[in-house]
């Protein structure tokens, strides 16, 4: 059937595999008699591997599993591999007639003891010996000898066809027959030829059909056949495919007509066939999915393989029982993980599973176990998939609501959670809970870290954490031993004795019903003198149980290095060292394994394999060229439990199962150029350089001329349909390419590809594609790799908030990057052309970049990161350790980890919001503060709390919480303070020093610890100064505020001149000491807020939207600068530089400024911040850390480069009057910091081009792209209007009343009428062409409209009508002609904009309730209304419609931009933005 196989090779696989990639299915041909000789294909330990492999395809195929190729021979009947004992004897009872016969068979089998029972085994023919007439003779006799055996029934039918079935009876028999609902996932292709029996018997030297040794005609076997055929008919006549032939002598010829259109035909039927049970299947799993079956598979994974790995373990008694002993010690009260370690092979894995076995047994039958045995798994190899595995499991188990979906979009948010679970389920004090994690090495994340971040290094009650990790030079141990230094929490798991080594090796044999001789066992123990390593052990047993007893095997290695390289020089002695070296190879080149299909293919293009395997025939096909399959499959038995499976991307992927042979492969055979040459050609078939046809040049040993074949290897395509993405490509293909040192490629192909980028992202997440670029960033030599890294990481915030969206992503990258297009074409400069070409063939509605506008990389920004909480309410730095601590609205504290930007701690135990923070002890231990009146003192590197102070009098949790914390480092003592207390507590001892009570009716204001006058001083809210004695809390005097009558609102302490500097309510600042205070500024209104720099040189107060810097003196302080720093909202905080060369505020409008000390306030910088009022700041060397209390979410920002020029940026623009001209080339708003003045803004070069000067700050903006005129609304009530190419014949509109503002101004679409509204009053002009510039003329009405409200937005349309609101919602259209307002039905809420499309036929109306409505302008109606709400949402900014009308753009509050059909009513969220929108239709 070679005809046929080609033909199936040729086209119908393809077919078929191109049709499971689309599914997201891996499709594999197993058909081991291709491509190999004659007699090796119909060999005994062929047929056994067939049949194995006929079994492993029912099992793990979910579609066709088994194809039966019938044509018009049967094959010989099989000789045995292994008779049993008493079948032997049996068989030789009815030989002893017969002694030439007996002597022929006994020459063959060999009696084997270790066998059990024993067993009688063939002996492989020798070298040079003929085997095949004496095979036949062999196999003759022991059927003549069976059959009369099954006449007196001395044996089974089922043993007698053991010696009557031919290899396709037995394979069609264990494909179909065996099993009733075989025949859904079976097809058998039947070939008949007419007139065949005709032919052969004039012709004997045809060998189509079974001959004898003498050439006649086998009617025994043809007999057979037909009773096969008969027995397919009769029981599965669905699953026979029959065709019938014409006679031809070379049988089937692809070049006769009849013959090629059977062969396509069959093709043809081949494909229709699996496609169908591909997707009955799916159907079926769709119907019987279950909505967590991911987890369920990992769950049963995990438990399959401990099971299989609990089989043979023995001994650890002792050691078992005191780690239960442990376990219930550490149940009740807060504890540290355990680490079981010891070198690599010493049992770890099996501890772990029995200890999980035994769990119910040693903590209470209720007790919840989670077993992950790391590495196995796709889900279990990285940290990301297993903390979301681990913390969906332990929620489903405690009924507890499982992770949202926003909090599985980032890491950070699942490592947080996960500790907030561990706490949840200590505190419900019910059943507890045991984590295991086998083998740490295993984790990508754990290998060579600094930190674990998500490791727990204090379990609460009632939960328990064990780990394993290895000792000596894998690195692991000492991480953990690093962030976990207790001794006590290692356990280390030594050899088993001696005795329990024998133990162990007698359960493996009988496990494999294999026993040894008395001279075996001796010579087993003898290699192996006290070896009480079970992975050694182990490798002694795979070695052993082949030893049959007639046989002296050599004397084994006695290390397991040595016995690792013995494995290798046995198995290349089998299968010839190149093909183990470069199978090994590359399996452990892979970056996560290889399936089996995948190898096939990979050693398909590999032309040494390939002119070692047909060194001594020729392949089959003369089109094309393939690995043999039963190569593989020998070596892959050969190499047994080497080798693991690992489900991953819905496959199962081959990789080593032990360290200690991946090490042997790496030494052996990836040495030297070997390794870039597995990488090679990993990389060739991840990029498709060979498929689709593509032929490959390979000059074989028999045929001495280069030939030009197709390898038929599996596509590779970025997407196998619109919603499946090939992983398996993603993930490896950029290792590869690495490797390899094609570093070219790897930027053409990975990094500097939208596709790969956007594939990618969507796909994954945003972290693994961060993850690609951190794999290959060090070792290119590109900066501008460095660009694109730094642009994903600035689209984190977006994607994590919106998901993973291609044309997020598009807009993001594009709008970042656009800024270096020119300075990197390379790399940034393709990536933008990529991104301009998929927008503009984008079927969708999508907004395009028209040039750089988002924070662009290069600049301070590094890092934007959330979690799981609610808002930041104290944030500190430990700057030695990069840390930094923020306590948050929910009481949680959390320790991140700057260097890693991940969380290392969630620390839980206050119930209220945390108040306070100070970290000190070098940044190793930190204190806070709740409004639960606790203090809770923390082990910032171990993340335990050390102790719990309750800091109030009584359980009254209504009463004042503490507002202040002081640390004394020097005598170990925190003070705290609240209304009318202060308490002063032991750090060592956690007891109280003392407390001084207060006047509940006067509560103190502001308190300050002069250390360097051992004094204590308090400001009551009357103005009273106490002084205490620091020490002891004896009060040493009081006085009065003198001359200032105002309530304290914030103070600062000055250490070195032991004074306290206060702030109030009326602005006042005032310096107060033991000596008395003095008045030092009198502000403008209310201090907000007191800060001094590190070395107490500077001190800047807030107030209003202002900040003033004062520069300390002999006196106290005096002020630093004439002119005040001014933000455009009212400031809430400020920080200084270290080098006191900067200051750093933050604002009520979510900026934050960076100004520079030393050029006399420059600002040198405005910065986003989360999108909500700045309330904290936190400065570390040049690392400032921006949050709000509102915001889960923190920046932080390196400002070591802010007195350099900066590259390109984004115009900052906060007010949302923006105006653009020449196709978005220009934007127009008011200038930071003088609104009276209107920045031009070059969005091409990314700066400033012009300013323009106007009378009085700005109001609002249009720009009438036809006439080029820019109109600007003053807060004085006139309009400017401005030439956009010129800067002469300004144009002043005179307001119609004076002193009136101008509220907002609207072009009609042509143009031609410009409406300007005041509070209550409207102006119509009309606009005309004019030469050297259009005319404006008006205003031709005006018209007034009912107080008290007052307009909010207006519209004019082209014939006089006027669309206004109003500031309570009202909405009116008016005909100025007929002086009459028709009202449309109100908004709810104050309108935000109303707009109206290009053929004025429709408006859109917006309000503040996130409500957009879309009327009809002729018939006044409304037509519907769209609304779109979220947790993040706040209401309508601005809206638009698209050029034909068709779309409305609406611009929300929450900086995202959502697109509305106005024929279906559809939305579709676009991308979440940096600024307020302001929206344009250009």
């Amino acid at each position: 059937m070679d005809a046929e196989r080609e033909a199936l090779q040729s086209t119908a696989y393809l077919e078929v595999q191109t049709f499971c990639q689309k599914h997201g299915l891996m499709f594999e041909v197993v058909d081991l008699r291709w491509g190999i000789r004659d007699t090796e294909a119909t060999d005994h330990l062929t047929t056994e591997l067939c049949l194995e492999e006929v079994d492993r395809c029912c099992k793990e195929s979910i579609g066709p599993a088994f194809v039966a190729l019938i044509g018009d021979q049967y094959g010989p009947c099989l000789v045995p591999s292994q008779i049993d004992e008493k079948e032997w004897e049996v068989l030789r009872a009815r030989l002893t007639a017969r002694p030439s016969d007996l002597e022929l068979v006994a020459r063959h089998f060999r009696r084997d003891e270790n066998a059990v029972p024993p067993a009688y085994v063939l002996q492989a023919p020798g070298t040079g010996e003929a085997c095949e007439p004496e095979e036949a003779t062999l196999s003759s006799v022991l059927c003549s000898g069976a059959q009369e055996a099954r006449r007196l029934g001395l044996i089974t039918q089922r043993q007698w066809h053991r010696y009557h079935r031919s290899a396709i009876e037995w394979e069609i028999e264990r494909g179909l027959l065996s099993s009733e609902d075989r025949d859904q996932r079976a097809t058998v292709f039947l070939r008949e030829i007419q007139d065949l029996h005709k032919h052969i018997l004039e012709d004997c030297a045809l060998r189509m059909v079974d001959r004898l040794a003498d050439g006649c005609l086998d009617t025994d076997a043809q007999s057979l056949l037909s009773n096969l055929k008969a027995h397919i008919t009769d029981v599965h006549p669905g699953v026979l495919k029959a065709h019938r032939l014409p006679w031809s002598r070379d049988l089937v010829n692809p070049k006769n007509q009849t013959h090629a259109r059977y062969l396509k035909e069959l093709g043809e039927q081949f494909v229709a066939r699996a496609n169908h049970q591909i997707l009955e299947h799916l159907r079926e799993l769709d119907m019987a999915r279950q909505e967590m079956a991911w987890l369920y598979q990992e769950i049963r994974h995990h438990l399959w393989q401990s099971s299989e790995v609990t089989q043979t373990f023995c001994g650890r008694q002792k050691l078992l029982a005191r780690l239960g002993q442990q376990l219930r010690q550490d149940d009740s009260k807060p504890h540290t993980p355990l680490v079981l370690f010891g070198v690599p092979g010493i049992g770890k894995t099996a501890l772990m599973c029995k200890l999980a076995e035994q769990m119910p047994r040693l903590l209470g039958h209720k007790t919840v176990t989670v077993l992950r045995l790391l590495g196995t798994s796709q889900m279990s190899s990285d940290a990301r998939g297993l903390l979301k595995s681990i913390c969906f499991q332990v929620c489903l188990a405690y009924g507890l609501p499982l992770p949202p979906a926003q909090v599985l979009d980032a890491h950070t948010r699942v490592v947080q959670f996960f500790h907030v679970l561990l706490h949840t389920i200590s505190c419900r004090n019910f059943e507890s809970l045991v984590l295991l994690l086998d083998a740490m090495d295993d984790l990508d994340s754990v290998r060579h870290a600094r930190r674990v971040p998500w490791l727990p290094l204090n379990c609460p009650p009632r939960v328990h954490l064990i780990l394993s990790a290895c000792s000596g030079a894998w690195g692991v141990l000492d991480t953990l031993q690093r962030v976990l230094p207790d001794p006590e929490a290692y356990w280390e798991v030594k050899p088993l004795s001696g005795n329990q080594g024998q133990e162990m090796i007698q359960l493996l044999l009988a496990v494999a019903k294999r026993t040894l001789s008395p001279v075996h066992t001796d010579l087993l123990w003898a290699s192996l003198p006290e070896c009480g390593n079970p992975g050694r052990l182990r490798l002694a047993f795979e070695e052993a149980r082949k030893w049959a007893s007639f046989t002296m095997p050599a004397p084994l290695a006695s290390t397991s290095e040595e016995a690792t390289h013995q494995l290798c020089a046995r198995l290349e002695q089998t299968h010839g060292r190149l093909l183990v070296a470069h199978v090994l190879g590359y399996i452990v080149s892979s970056r996560h394994g290889l399936s089996e299909a995948e190898l096939k293919d990979v050693l398909s293009l590999d032309d040494e394999v390939l002119q070692a395997v047909y060194r001594d025939w020729t392949p089959p096909s003369k089109e094309l060229l393939r690995f043999p399959p039963l190569l593989w499959v020998r070596l892959r038995r050969d190499l047994g439990y080497c080798l693991a499976r690992r489900p991953v991307d819905g496959s199962t992927l081959l990789a080593i199962a032990h360290r200690q042979l991946v090490q042997v492969v790496r030494e052996r055979y990836l040495s030297g150029s070997e390794r870039a040459e597995r990488h090679g050609v990993l990389a060739d078939f991840f990029l498709g350089t060979w498929s689709q046809g593509t032929k490959k040049l390979i000059t074989l040993p028999l045929v001495g001329k280069p030939l030009n074949l197709d390898r038929k290897v599996a596509p590779q395509p970025l997407w196998f349909s619109d919603t499946v993405a090939n992983l398996r490509k993603l993930k490896e293909l950029p290792y590869h390419l690495l490797h390899s040192g094609r570093l070219e490629e790897l930027k053409q192909e990975v990094l500097g590809s939208m596709s790969w980028i956007s594939c990618r992202g969507i796909s994954g997440s945003i972290e693994d594609l961060l993850d690609d670029f951190d794999l290959c960033a060090p070792h290119l030599d590109s900066p501008e790799v460095g660009l694109v890294r730094e642009a994903l990481q600035l689209c984190r915030p977006a994607v994590e908030l919106r998901g993973m969206e291609r044309s997020l992503l598009y807009t993001e990258l594009l709008a970042r990057l656009h800024f270096f297009a020119t300075s990197h074409p390379a790399l940034v400069g393709q990536l933008c052309q990529q991104a301009q070409s998929w927008f503009r063939l984008c079927p969708h509605p999508v907004l395009v970049p028209l040039g750089g506008f988002l924070q662009p990389p290069g600049g301070p920004l590094r890092a934007t990161l959330s979690g799981c909480h609610k808002g930041i309410t104290a944030m500190a730095w430990g700057a030695e350790e990069k840390l930094l601590v923020i306590g948050t609205q929910d009481g949680i504290v959390a320790v991140w980890d700057m260097e890693e930007q991940h969380v290392i701690h969630m620390l839980t135990g206050h119930t209220g919001e945390v108040r306070c923070l100070k970290v000190f002890a070098k940044g190793t231990l930190a204190i806070s503060a709740s409004k639960d009146h606790t203090l809770r003192l923390w082990n910032l590197l171990s993340g335990q709390e050390k102790f719990t102070i309750w800091d109030g009098s009584s359980k009254n949790l209504t009463g004042p919480q503490i507002w202040s914390l002081h640390v004394d480092e020097a005598h170990k003592v925190v003070y705290s303070a609240s209304g009318s207390k202060i308490n002063a507590w032991s750090l060592d001892t956690a007891e109280l020093v003392f407390r001084i009570l207060g006047d509940a009716s006067d509560p103190w204001m502001c308190m300050a610890v002069l250390d360097s006058q051992s004094t204590l001083l308090t400001v009551s809210r009357d103005g009273v100064v106490s002084l205490w004695n620091s020490a002891t809390g004896k009060l040493q005097g009081k006085q009065h505020v003198s001359s200032i009558k105002e309530t304290p609102a914030c103070a600062v302490s000055v250490q070195k001149q032991g004074k306290l500097v206060t702030g109030f309510s009326n602005g006042s600042i005032s310096l107060v000491s033991s000596e008395g205070d003095r008045l030092l500024e009198k502000l403008p209104d209310a201090v907000r807020f007191l800060v001094v720099s590190e070395d107490e040189s500077l001190l800047a107060a807030g107030f209003g939207r202002l900040v003033r810097i004062f520069l300390a003196d002999s006196r106290g302080f005096h002020r630093f600068m004439a002119a005040d720093l001014e933000h455009e909202d009212m400031v809430e905080t400020a920080v200084f530089g270290t080098e006191n060369n900067l200051i750093i505020t933050g604002s009520l409008d979510a900026l934050v400024q960076v100004w520079s000390l030393s050029e006399q306030g420059t600002l040198l910088d405005i910065l986003e911040g989360v999108g909500a009022p700045v309330s904290l700041l936190a400065c570390c060397g040049a690392l400032v850390a921006s949050a709000s209390w509102q915001s889960s979410s923190f920046k932080v920002w390196d400002l070591s480069n802010a007195h350099r020029p900066r590259a390109p940026a984004p115009f900052l623009d906060r007010t949302g009057l923006t105006a653009v001209s020449h196709h978005g080339s220009y934007v127009y708003f008011p200038k930071i910091g003088d609104k009276t003045k209107v920045t031009v803004w070059d969005l091409a070069e990314g700066e400033e081009q012009d300013s323009l000067d106007t009378s009085s700050e700005v109001r609002c903006l249009e720009v009438a792209e036809q006439h080029k005129l820019l109109f600007t609304g003053l807060m004085s009530g006139v309009v400017l209007v401005f030439p956009l190419n010129s800067r002469q014949d300004v144009i002043c509109i005179p307001p119609p009343e004076a002193r009136k503002a101008i509220s907002c101004m609207s072009l009609s679409k042509h143009e031609d009428r410009l409406a300007i509204a005041y509070d209550n009053i409207v102006l119509v002009l009309n606009i005309s062409p004019g030469d050297p510039c259009p005319l404006i003329d008006g205003p031709r009405y005006t018209f007034y409209t009912q107080p008290p409200e007052t307009i909010s937005n207006v519209a004019v349309l082209t014939d006089y009508h006027v669309i206004y609101s109003m500031t309570n919602g009202d909405l009116f259209l008016y005909e100025c002609a007929n002086s009459k307002a028709f009202p449309l039905e109100a908004h709810r809420s104050r309108v935000t904009c109303v707009e109206v499309s290009h053929k004025e036929q429709l408006l859109a109306s917006g309000s503040e309730d996130a409500l957009l409505c879309l009327w009809d302008l002729q018939a006044c109606k409304r037509k519907f209304e769209m609304n779109y709400t979220s947790s993040y949402c706040r209401g309508v900014q601005c809206a638009c419609f698209s050029k034909d009308d068709k779309y409305v753009y609406v611009g929300l509050k929450d900086r995202s931009i959502l697109v509305w059909s106005v024929l279906d009513e559809q939305k579709q969220a676009l991308r979440g933005w940096p600024t307020c929108p302001r929206s344009h239709s250009e």
